[in-house]
This record gives structure tokens, C-alpha cells and sequence, in this order.
């Protein structure tokens, strides 16, 4: 069998039961070759003409479209599933769910580079935020404009009037792009799920560089969610042992949620404790409870240890910086920007008071993060194309700049790579609170650079 190629978009048809029979007679040798040699933005298997796959069936396909990226470094998925299928599947590869779904194919182009038809109108809906926020980057980045539904509910009121969309974005995933720990955050805690038995692999499915360059950011609240966890052994302790210490030199804290010890010896526990993790049965004790959140560091920025100087490298790619910025925030704003004043110093922010702020990091071929200080104004108009509508709600206005700033992340990153500057980025952090911000970079040096959008004045700061 081979792909079907257009608009560089590569498509496998295959036909009938998939099954652990049958499956494997698909592909032979020559069409594996053949299909690492395609000149594709994206490959795809489409379940249009399947009438029944099981694990062992949809497995053939899925370790062929891991190969395909690992060497092409190309975006792959599965395609044109009805809800069944699409909840097997999400069931099937929940813990390394590596590659995208898409509902059509139709959506999947919406999420290519080489995709022309741009400025479709879209709404678009995930129950998980950080699925929502990933695919509105893409979606931004490709041109279009789409309508994020932040509730269920809010998706059926919505869904409702279809003829006020070009498409409907829903039951689809981008893939985690070889992130095997899952992460998401809630308010300013970053939550890690992992799962089944712990031991030494965990020392390489743990996304180390992206924790270190969380706590730069300034998260200071790291939440491991074990609810299905069984038991871990002693080189699982080790590792979670030095993460913790690690996490002390930034005055951060590391909590583990849900864990039984029914198969995991207490003296592991007390072990973990002694370096500093904390342990709680139920996750709302910790999120519901703002003056614990507040003692841990979920809703402040204590000081750390990172005192690292901007390099050359870095203010080299100054430019993409500014660009993806300003780009992203005057088709947020619909206002053109003038650049006020950029000069290398600590970060000077007037009236702290009538301001918020959010960071992200990157890192890769350069490493270092992005703080952007709005003027409470500028981030309730963002909140309100983002959400449809305006509100005073701080904590929905927060939300809203991390989805803003995860845009402007995500065209960096696409800037970069157009220079061959591979680089990923971390989760966006907030700030209701600017004075937190100022404790993180303390005495760093960055480019500050001010900038006016009509009567509003925008800050941005690129350290490391």
C-alpha cells in the first residue's frame, strides 16, 4: 500500500478489519522505504474505508508513522474517525499518544504551513486546556482565526449556529511531540501525570530540560498526579529525591497526589519527605485552598538560584522575537505598534499596581524566556476576542494572557525554525501580582524593549 499524496499532505487508505491478522500484510518493506522518502509537510492514515481496527491492527500504522517522524521530523496522524473510533483510539495510546487526530482531513489541512486557504473562521473545542491552547497556536500561526469554547457547555451554545464557522475543530489532539510525561497546568501549578509502576525509566521519560526551564520561567509549585500509580522502587525515589532538592534551590516546592502505599514501602515515602516532597491525598487540597496554594508557591514567585546573563546568541535572534510579538498583539488588538524605547537593563515596569504580566520559556539550539507586562486594559481587550466577550473576572483574564502568550510562543518557535533553530517551549506562567514577576528576574539583565499600541502601552523583556 502506498500514500496518496497532496498539497504535501500524505494519506494512507487502508480498507476493511484491521486486526492483528491482517494488519501487518498492508506495508511491506518497499512501501516503508517508500513512504520515508516522501516530500510531505504531514502523513496521515485515514479510517474512512475501515470498518473495525483493534490494538494490534492500528498499531501496525502508528509505529510506522513514529518511524516516518522520527527521520522526516514531520507532523503525523490519524484522520476521518467517527466518535467510537476516536475514544478506541484515545483509549488505546493514553499514555504515549505521540501523533495527532484529526476528525477530517479537512482539519488536518487546516493545521499544515502549506495550507493556502487561509483566514477560515473556526471554532474550536478541547476538554483539555492545553490541547486548546496548542492547537489555537497552530491555527493562529497558519492564518485563520479560531473561536476557542472554553466549557462544554459553552461549546454546544456555540455549536449551535455552525453557519457562523468555516469548520468546527473538535475530538482532536495534537500529539505530544515526544513529551512521554503528560503536563498541564492549573492557575500557576504545573501538574505531571504519570502512571503504573515507577522505576529508572522515569529518569527518561521525564522531560527534565522543560522542568528546569519552568522553574526559570518561575513556577514554583510542581504537582505529580499518581492516582494510577502502583508502586515505585528505590531508583524512582532517587531520581524524585534529586528533583526535589533541585526544586529547593529555587524555593520551589514538588507534591505527589493520589499515591496508595499498599505496594510501595513506607520507608520511600519518608525517604521523599526527608527531601522535601509533600505528600496529599486529593488534588482540590491543594487547588481549592488559595492560602496553601500561596505557602507552596502556586500563586508567587519566590526567588530562585538562576542568575544566568543574556548571551549573543540570543539577542542575535532578537528580531523573530519582536516580530512574533508584535504581529501576535496587533491582530490581537487590531492597533498598529510604535517601538517607544529598547535598551539592555533590569526590567523597569511603572505603576506595578495596573499591570499583569506572563512569561514563557524556550529551549533548544538557544534557551531563555519571554515576559510580556500588559496594562490591565490591554489584557481584558485580549481576553475578549479570545473568550468572546469582556469580562473583569481576573482569573479568566489570566487564563487569557497565557493563551496569549502561548501564541506568541508558538510563532518564535516557527521563526526559529525557518533559521534552523530547532527550540520547544514551556507552559505560559501569570502574574496578577507584577511584584512576583520582578522577584523572579531580580537583578537579571535583559532587552527591554517599550512599545505604544495607540493609547496603550505594552512592555516586553527577553532574558534568560
Amino acid at each position: 500500500m502506498r500514500a496518496v499524496v497532496k498539497d504535501r499532505i500524505g494519506v494512507f487508505y487502508p480498507q476493511g478489519f484491521l486486526d492483528g491478522n491482517n494488519a501487518p500484510s498492508y506495508l511491506t518493506i518497499e512501501d516503508i522505504k517508500a513512504t520515508e522518502q516522501l516530500n510531505v509537510d504531514m502523513l496521515l492514515v485515514s479510517l474512512k474505508k475501515v470498518v473495525f481496527f483493534n490494538l494490534n491492527g492500528i498499531d501496525v500504522f502508528v509505529k510506522l508513522l513514529q518511524r516516518v517522524k522520527a527521520k522526516n521530523h514531520i507532523d503525523v496522524g490519524i484522520c476521518d474517525y467517527d466518535q467510537k473510533k476516536y475514544e478506541s483510539i484515545m483509549a488505546y495510546y493514553k499514555d504515549n499518544l505521540s501523533f495527532s487526530l484529526f476528525k477530517t482531513q479537512q482539519i488536518a489541512e487546516l493545521f499544515t504551513a502549506s495550507y493556502t486557504n487561509q483566514g477560515k473562521t473556526l471554532l474550536l473545542y478541547s476538554e483539555d486546556p492545553s490541547q486548546r491552547s496548542a492547537m489555537a497556536i497552530e491555527l493562529y500561526d497558519n492564518g485563520h482565526n479560531p473561536i476557542i469554547a472554553q466549557t462544554k457547555e459553552d461549546f454546544i451554545e456555540k455549536s449551535a449556529h455552525p453557519d457562523a464557522y468555516d469548520d468546527i475543530v473538535q475530538n482532536t489532539h495534537l500529539g505530544l511531540m515526544g513529551q512521554k510525561v503528560a503536563t498541564r497546568v492549573t492557575g500557576n501549578a504545573i501538574i505531571y501525570t504519570v502512571s503504573g509502576f515507577l522505576d529508572a525509566e522515569i529518569g527518561s521519560t521525564f522531560n527534565i530540560a522543560y522542568h528546569n526551564n519552568s522553574l526559570n520561567v518561575g513556577f514554583r509549585l510542581f504537582i505529580f498526579d499518581a492516582y494510577k500509580v502502583l508502586s515505585m522502587n528505590i531508583h524512582a525515589v532517587n531520581f524524585l529525591s534529586k528533583l526535589c532538592s533541585a526544586a529547593a534551590e529555587y524555593n520551589a516546592t514538588i507534591c505527589f497526589v493520589g499515591m496508595t502505599f499498599e505496594k510501595t514501602p513506607l520507608a520511600f515515602k519518608e525517604e521523599l519527605e526527608d527531601a522535601g516532597m509533600m505528600f496529599f491525598d486529593d488534588m482540590d487540597d491543594i487547588l481549592q485552598d488559595k492560602e496553601l496554594l500561596e505557602e507552596l508557591g502556586g500563586s508567587s514567585a519566590a526567588s530562585g538560584k538562576n542568575k544566568r546573563s543574556l548571551t549573543k546568541v540570543v539577542v542575535q535572534e532578537l528580531p523573530d522575537f519582536i516580530d512574533a510579538t508584535v504581529s501576535t498583539i496587533e491582530m490581537m488588538t487590531n492597533a498598529k505598534a510604535v517601538k517607544k524605547s529598547a535598551d539592555i537593563q533590569k526590567l523597569f515596569i511603572e505603576d506595578i499596581n495596573t499591570k499583569m504580566a506572563s512569561s514563557i520559556g524556550f529551549y533548544g539550539g538557544i534557551d531563555g524566556m519571554i515576559i510580556l507586562i500588559f496594562p490591565k486594559d490591554v489584557a481584558k481587550k485580549s481576553c475578549a476576542l479570545l473568550l468572546g466577550e469582556e469580562t473583569d473576572d481576573v482569573n479568566q483574564i489570566l487564563d487569557a494572557l497565557a493563551e496569549f502568550v502561548n501564541i506568541i510562543g508558538g510563532r518564535t518557535k516557527t521563526l526559529l525554525s525557518e533559521k534552523h533553530i530547532s527550540v520547544d517551549i514551556t507552559l505560559p506562567r501569570t502574574y496578577a501580582d507584577v511584584s512576583s514577576l520582578l522577584e523572579v528576574v531580580d537583578s537579571k539583565k535583559g532587552v527591554q524593549v517599550d512599545m505604544a499600541f495607540n493609547t496603550d502601552h505594552f512592555t516586553f523583556f527577553l532574558t534568560r
